[in-house]
């Protein structure tokens, strides 16, 4: 919890007791589902909570926006920003059964009212967002292909519709490798935060 406050002071004393909730339950879960790897769970708070707080340092979004977390596993990066940004929605997708299971426990124990978490297939999702965020999912090529159905025509973020990704200095490859060239943009998290596991990290945005 000290390194979130160092990096977000404005945390209410409900988000700090969120989070610490949050880590609590999810350490009771993963203990049962290996959600992260449990060598990892140590390293809870910086390794996964602050890395998904990243994309909250390339943008904010507005009140009322919708986003889809694709392929969340253990709530990543999408119960962060829940927390953080309780004025938005944030739908939680995954394919695998267990690990939703566990996201909404953890969420009904949060008392969290802007999230959902359902099992499902972006491909075969059928919704409207502004942004959607992904961590450790799949390359780029494969998740434009996969959401291009679900973006937004209505606009109300600093930034135009799009995916924002978690990604190691490998990003630049997979971009590379896309069949058609998108506006995007990167921006080092250890800008941003300044702990080691940081380097070579970013938060890649892709415009729709």
């Amino acid at each position: 919890m000290d390194k979130l406050l160092i990096y977000f002071p404005e945390l209410t004393s409900i988000q700090q007791n969120q989070f610490d909730k949050f880590a609590r339950l999810f350490r009771d879960w993963n203990a049962q589902i290996n959600l992260v790897s449990r060598k990892d769970i140590e390293n809870l708070f910086v390794h996964h909570i602050l890395h998904s707080l990243a994309i909250a340092k390339v943008i904010r979004f507005q009140e009322g926006s919708n986003i889809l977390d694709l392929g969340t596993g253990g709530g990543f990066p999408g119960i962060p920003l829940s927390i953080l940004m309780p004025d938005v929605q944030f739908n939680l997708i995954d394919g695998t059964g267990k690990k939703i299971m566990a996201v909404n426990d953890m969420l009904e124990n949060l008392d969290l009212k802007n999230v959902k978490a359902f099992q499902a297939r972006a491909e075969e999702h059928k919704s409207s967002y502004d942004f959607i965020v992904t961590r450790a999912v799949a390359e780029f090529e494969k998740l434009m292909i996969w959401t291009k159905h679900l973006y937004s025509q209505k606009q109300i973020n600093a930034l135009p519709n799009g995916l924002l990704a978690l990604k190691g200095s490998s990003y630049k490859d997979e971009l590379k490798a896309m069949s058609y060239k998108a506006y995007h943009e990167a921006e080092a998290i250890d800008q941003f935060f300044k702990e080691d596991y940081f380097k070579e990290k970013y938060v890649v945005y892709i415009q729709a």
